[in-house]
């Protein structure tokens, strides 16, 4: 039986202190997948390590972008060169080693039986290692907030740890997904439901970042907000 043809994309912006060994795990774990970076013009020297590494490593491809433009356009832009080169199945983590790449398999496999699988913290089994109080209270009210919003069936509708069906998001179009941040991770699960994708959540421990320094911010979590608002009025449309 053939493997689906599987792309993993990191988007990332100072990474350098994770990336390296969070790379030779992706690759460990997942024989048959490839790799995208889209690195973000880091000042760090993650994108001359991405080059230097993809010139001896044919299953990565490192994407430069002039500046840090969020995570949700890059993950967006990884998206159309996965549809645009037909891989079977898209899957994201973060780039910080804060995802396991351990659970990738199980993520993918999870794919068999749903269009999206989601590596969740909150359903049972899953678990949050490492963070500070108010970062756990920050999350649980913004995914308590999406789920009650947007009516979206999950109970980890903020975490990266992903694995789509290429096939269901061929079907969303994803010029009308505004947001380019973190706020991303909500609206592209609301236009997925919207075009009736299937949803299974995989529990993952998720552990504090290896190395550098957390990307969310106030204004991350006010954009998370202000996606809902825009989000809900059209939720019965």
């Amino acid at each position: 039986m053939s493997h689906p043809r599987t792309l993993v994309a990191l988007a990332t912006y100072n990474e350098i202190d994770a990336l390296p060994r969070l790379v030779d795990e992706i690759l460990g774990v997942l024989p048959d997948a490839d790799l995208l970076i889209v690195d973000d013009n880091s000042p760090d020297g993650t994108g001359r390590w991405c080059d230097e590494r993809a010139a001896v490593e044919p299953r990565l491809t490192c994407f430069h972008r002039p500046g840090k433009l969020g995570l949700g356009s890059a993950t967006l832009e990884a998206v159309r060169y996965a549809l645009a080169h037909e891989y079977d199945l898209f899957v994201t983590l973060d780039a910080d080693g804060s995802h396991d790449p351990s659970h990738l398999p199980g993520l993918i496999a999870a794919t068999e039986q749903a269009d999206v699988a989601i590596g969740s913290r909150y359903c049972a089994g899953g678990a949050t290692e490492g963070w500070p109080f108010y970062r756990r209270v920050l999350s649980r009210t913004l995914n308590g907030l999406s789920r009650a919003a947007l009516r979206l069936p999950v109970c980890d509708s903020s975490g990266s740890c992903r694995a789509y069906r290429i096939s269901k998001l061929r079907e969303v179009r994803l010029e009308d997904i505004e947001a380019d941040g973190y706020a991303y991770l909500e609206e592209i699960l609301w236009h997925l439901q919207r075009v009736g994708a299937s949803f299974v959540e995989v529990p993952i421990t998720f552990r504090q970042r290896r190395g550098g320094r957390s990307k969310m911010s106030l204004r991350e979590a006010l954009g998370k907000l202000t996606t809902l608002v825009r989000l809900v009025p059209k939720r019965s449309g």
